[in-house]
């Protein structure tokens, strides 16, 4: 199992950023979490297969219709725990 996280930035809140990622990483059969950043970022923390972890980053890149994607900053780790779902923090 892999493990990454990532701060993604642009206009990423109050778009349904978090619904998306969720949703995605659901179909792709990850656990971790999705959460808004007071600066105004989304912080993701994915783990999971990493063929499925890269197709996540993708998505992370596009974001939902009304979001503006600027930067992806991506640090892969090791697991720091283990997650059972993939839900929104909040």
């Amino acid at each position: 199992m892999a493990e990454f996280r990532a701060i993604v930035s642009g206009r990423v809140q109050m778009v349904m950023y978090r619904d998306f990622v969720t949703r995605k990483a659901r179909r792709l059969a990850l656990t971790g979490f999705v959460r808004n950043l007071t600066n105004g970022t989304v912080e993701v923390v994915a783990q999971g297969y990493e063929d499925n972890l890269q197709k996540l980053i993708e998505y992370l890149h596009k974001g939902p219709f009304l979001a503006k994607v600027a930067h992806v900053q991506i640090e892969w780790r090791d697991p720091q725990k283990h997650f059972d779902s993939f839900g929104i923090v909040y």
